[in-house]
């Protein structure tokens, strides 16, 4: 063999090696060995060496002149690869209708400078939606590889979060005990969470001590627990759902959550308690997601101090009146003089620009806006808690409430009287500890509901046999054998007299057929039936069967897997022949599970809380339904308790009408003066119908003053929403909107089969049909990109491949085949692979615009990379013509091809060059002072506030007087160092490498038409 002639290689000359051509690198030394030539080629961030024969120079090339097309393609490429593009890549990547302001808390999160936020937005608007959407896109940025799902067992049971996931192209898993106690051990022994459980979904129910510190109640053994694997345990992102749940930080369902927040780069929270700034709870739920500000309650209030003067000074600015700078710097001033104003703000880059703008041309009315989106962005919670309210959106549908009235029987009538005087005799009773108003309100609300229940009720209250979902607001009674022996004899008369209702006349039940027989002449004949207690669902259940309905049943006596099956089929359309028609449900059936595709709901019973009617209603009456009005039936008994609450109470503060405001709290008490009345034998009939009607006006009054603090308070919280369309303008690219990823795709199908393009058009699904030459090509393309394509490739591998391909979320729906292609599609992927912009490049386009001058312009393309703790790539683009140059990204996306070979000349390349220079070094030298001195003072404050956190948890476990709480302290003692010097080490290396670089990729001829 003999050895290749090769010409000397300069230094500094770029080369490739002969058996790997894809490997490039730069010529930095050389030097002989022997009689053999040896180059030191630095590549890949070292330096490797290689001999003559290995190497050979990379041919010099001329610069490509590239169409409309490949450059669109290019650039939207470029966004779609690189992980630290700064523009949103979530939009259309899940089979949902997005709406504009679910994009808020995706925005607040991915520009913070920690990850965390809490989405507090009233039920029905789509906070799981919000979840996802950020999920997506922390996974384009590469920052989602390991999520966790904590949330309640029912929305694990239902396949809730897992089904929405599902929808996002994201396949999560379910932990029980089992998978969880195995992936602690893995981690306990391998130092890393188990990969097969890296997107997995965690109930509440499994936070327990067990979980915490690994012991259990009655065993010695030491299981893996969460102690063992602080410092180990780590997820890029972590979602804690229905977060009302761990308001109580004494509950080790906080405590265990905890522990993963400290483990977690980024968190979400999301519930539906309205926010109230002197609320505990606001402030455990804001502590647990930001520990490295808030501690205690006086950080707390130091946080909220400083946000009523930035609302004055916003609104100020926003008056645009004579002297409104003075307002402002007013305002300002008492912002900064307050604890946190001085210890926090005053350096802040943004109360910098803030002064430089008042004092620059106050008659420049971007001035004043940029004024006024610096004093929002330093309300001091506006990164932490975003909440958009059901009043803010507008209704969802019209509600149509409805109350059919029924009598009872006379033999029905005569077994109500009985109940009532059961109750009463009850409440006579002297035996310590007996639950009057629990045995009075249950015996109450079952005569309402059905009667015929009664008796089967009353042998459940003997054995103590009642149901969680039968229980009112989660109360658990328990009646002794003495208890039940006081009124036996009493009850058994009554028990005897409603067993004898069984198979007679039910006006109450004639209405429901009715309701059920009127609906199934509309094309949508599905009912949903909502009652508290099981005998009532047996007894309805049963006459359904006899009236021939197909109907089905759920409450929580229902095993998990026929659960599920019940609502596929319940979804079903009528003319399928498993398609169930009518729902009857306890109120199991409300937690967290939507039932949009119905439109009529009936209420067989009514709660006395007004809470959990609002739940049973917003099953159909959210985000996503598909009628414009829903009917909500409330069938009532004429002379029961139930009804007059109903008219007196519960129809006057509107919770049937629309969505109910007001805090939990008032609501809760509301329920319980229900009780109380309704129990009160002290009471006339009359007196106690005044009571409830003078009770609702007081809460109605309460719910009013709460909702005007609240729209006071949105300020203060700084979740106001006021601009938020330009900020997501802002946040948006044109090169990643719809039409351009389906540009791109289109463009990769023609580079597969030439000759072929496919229709994919919006509003349309284009079928494609595959070669086996092109779907091997496809799948090779597929294994070269790092996402998931599983499912895709599944897909590909059939013997006849056609594939379904759409922009459009609504078409995505119209089959499990359909692919809709988003931002993170791995086609979409494999696409922009194909399509990148290697260097830069010329092109001559040609665009009709009315709003710049007609004429031959010169433009640049650059990327720049703002490198820092938060790196983000943005695109740059220059011209000779400053409007051109403001309008250049509207304009180069609106372009087709120009005139051919017309290309920049060297001259005007020139002055493109000193432009972007002259930019590039303004805005370099204003973010090197903007964040370095961020830097600084986020690493300040990150060493106190570690400090006081680990000196906080130490004196809780010195005050420990049990060893499992001193061990479960050091646990988290342990989780809290090890979050915190997360933090700090990524601040630390931030500072060393704040920089913008910036890569030309294109030189256009643009060439301006009049219209």
């Amino acid at each position: 063999m003999t050895t290749r002639e090769a010409p000397e290689l300069a230094l500094g000359s770029m080369v490739r090696l002969v058996a790997r051509p894809e490997i490039t690198g730069a010529v930095v030394a050389v030097d002989t060995v022997g009689a053999r030539t040896r180059y030191s080629v630095f590549r890949d961030g070292a330096v490797h060496q290689y001999f003559v024969e290995q190497i050979e120079e990379v041919e010099k090339v001329g610069r490509a002149v590239v169409s409309a097309a490949e450059l669109h393609a290019g650039l939207t490429a470029r966004l779609l690869l690189d992980e630290n593009s700064d523009y949103l890549h979530s939009r259309n990547s899940g089979r949902v209708d997005f709406e504009p302001y679910q994009y808020r808390p995706v925005l607040k999160l991915v520009q913070s400078d920690r990850p965390r936020i809490l989405v507090a937005d009233d039920v029905g608007v789509g906070k799981t939606i919000e979840a996802c959407l950020i999920l997506k896109e922390l996974q384009a940025r590469k920052k989602a590889e390991s999520v966790l799902v904590i949330c309640p067992r029912p929305l694990v049971v239902d396949d809730k979060w897992r089904s929405e996931l599902k929808r996002f192209d994201e396949d999560f898993v379910h932990l029980d005990s089992k998978a969880l106690r195995f992936c602690l051990e893995e981690t306990l022994r391998e130092g890393v969470w188990p990969a097969r459980y890296n997107k997995s979904i965690l109930p509440y129910s499994l936070l327990d001590e067990t979980l915490l510190t690994g012991t259990r109640a009655g065993s010695k053994r030491k299981f893996p627990c969460l102690d063992d694997v602080a410092g180990d345990l780590h997820f890029d992102l972590v979602i804690v759902d229905e977060a009302h749940h761990i308001r109580n930080p004494a509950t080790k369902a906080y405590e265990n959550v905890q522990r993963f927040v400290d483990a977690a780069d980024a968190v979400v929270m999301l519930s539906a308690t309205p926010i109230q700034t002197h609320n505990k709870d606001l402030f455990t739920l804001v502590s647990l997601l930001r520990d490295d500000l808030v501690i205690d309650w006086d950080d707390y209030s130091a946080m909220l101090e400083p946000n009523k003067h930035l609302y004055e000074a916003s609104v100020a600015a926003r008056s645009a009146s004579d002297g409104w700078q003075r307002g402002v710097a007013t305002a300002l001033d008492k912002a900064l003089g307050t604890t946190w104003g001085r210890e926090v703000m005053t350096l802040d880059s943004r109360i910098v620009a803030v002064r430089e703008a008042l004092e620059s041309d106050t008659e420049d009315a971007r001035s004043r806006i940029r004024v006024v989106r610096h004093l929002e962005a330093l309300n001091s919670f506006s990164d932490i808690v975003t909440r958009t309210r059901r009043r803010d959106i507008g209704e969802f549908t019209t509600r149509k409430p409805s109350a059919p009235e029924v009598d009872f029987t006379e033999a029905q009538q005569q077994v109500y009287a009985a109940v009532i005087d059961l109750g009463e005799r009850i409440a006579a009773t002297a035996n310590p500890g007996m639950p009057v108003k629990f045995l009075m309100s249950m015996l109450y609300r079952q005569a309402a509901s059905s009667i015929t229940g009664i008796a089967p009720l009353i042998e459940d209250l003997f054995e103590n046999r009642l149901h969680a979902d039968e229980m009112p607001d989660d109360d658990d009674f328990a009646l002794t054998a003495d208890q039940v022996e006081a009124f036996r004899a009493e009850a058994r008369a009554v028990q005897q007299m409603a067993g004898q209702l069984v198979g007679g006349p039910d006006p109450k039940a004639d209405v429901l057929r009715q309701i059920i027989e009127d609906k199934s002449a509309e094309t949508n004949n599905k009912v949903l039936v909502f009652t508290t207690f099981r005998h009532t669902i047996e007894y309805l259940e049963s006459r359904c069967r006899e009236w021939g309905i197909r109907v089905a049943v759920m409450h929580g006596g229902v095993p998990d897997h026929e659960r599920k099956e019940v609502r596929r089929r319940f979804k079903l359309d009528r003319s399928d022949s498993l398609a169930i028609d009518v729902m009857l449900c306890s109120e199991v059936g409300t937690e967290g599970l939507d039932y949009q595709f119905c439109n009529t709901l009936v209420n067989y019973d009514i709660p006395w809380n007004p809470m959990r009617i609002e739940q049973r209603i917003g099953r159909i009456d959210r985000r996503g339904q598909q009628s414009e009005t829903v009917a909500i039936i409330n069938i009532l008994t004429r002379g029961t308790i139930e009804a007059e609450i109903y008219w007196r109470c519960l129809s006057r503060i509107g919770v049937f009408n629309h969505a109910l405001g007001g805090s939990e709290q008032i609501l809760g008490e509301l329920a319980s003066a229900v009780v109380d009345i309704a129990t009160n034998l002290a009471m006339s009939p009359a007196e106690r119908s005044a009571a409830l009607r003078q009770f609702s006006d007081n809460q109605i009054a309460r719910i009013e003053e709460e909702e005007g603090l609240e729209d006071q308070q949105a300020e203060l919280l700084g979740y106001a929403g006021r601009g938020f369309e330009e900020k997501l303008a802002e946040a948006s690219s044109n090169w990643l909107e719809s039409a351009k990823i389906a540009d791109l795709v289109r463009r990769y199908f023609d580079m597969l089969q030439p000759g072929r393009s496919i229709a994919l058009r919006p509003g349309r699904v284009a079928r494609v049909p595959l070669s086996a030459d092109v779907t091997s090509k496809i799948i090779d393309d597929l294994d070269a990109q790092a996402v998931d394509a599983h499912r895709l490739k599944r897909v590909l591998r059939r013997d006849k491949v056609v594939l379904a391909l759409t922009t459009d979320p609504d078409l995505a729906d119209e089959g499990d085949d359909v692919e809709l292609l988003g931002p993170m599609h791995p086609l979409v992927r494999a696409a922009a692979r194909a399509s990148e912009l290697s260097s830069p490049v010329d092109a001559s386009l040609r665009v009709t615009s009315a709003d710049v001058e007609p004429g031959n312009y010169a433009v640049g393309i650059y990327a720049w990379t703002r490198l820092g703790v938060r790196d983000a790539l943005t695109f740059r683009f220059v011209s000779d013509n400053e409007r051109i140059e403001e309008r250049a990204a509207e304009l180069l996306s609106l372009a087709s091809d120009g005139a051919a070979q017309v290309t920049v000349d060297a001259d005007r390349a020139d002055v493109l060059d000193r432009r972007h220079a002259e930019l590039w070094a303004e805005e370099r030298e204003r973010h090197h002072a903007r964040h370095l001195g961020s830097v600084e003072r986020r690493i300040a404050a990150l060493e106190t506030q570690k400090a006081r956190r680990l000196d906080h948890i130490q004196r809780q476990q010195d005050a420990a007087t049990h060893g499992v709480i001193a061990a479960m302290k050091a646990g988290e003692s342990r989780a809290a160092e090890s979050s915190f010097d997360r933090m700090l080490s990524a601040q630390i290396q931030a500072a060393g490498r704040v920089d913008i670089t910036a890569q030309h990729l294109a030189t256009i001829h643009l060439e301006v038409l009049a219209p």
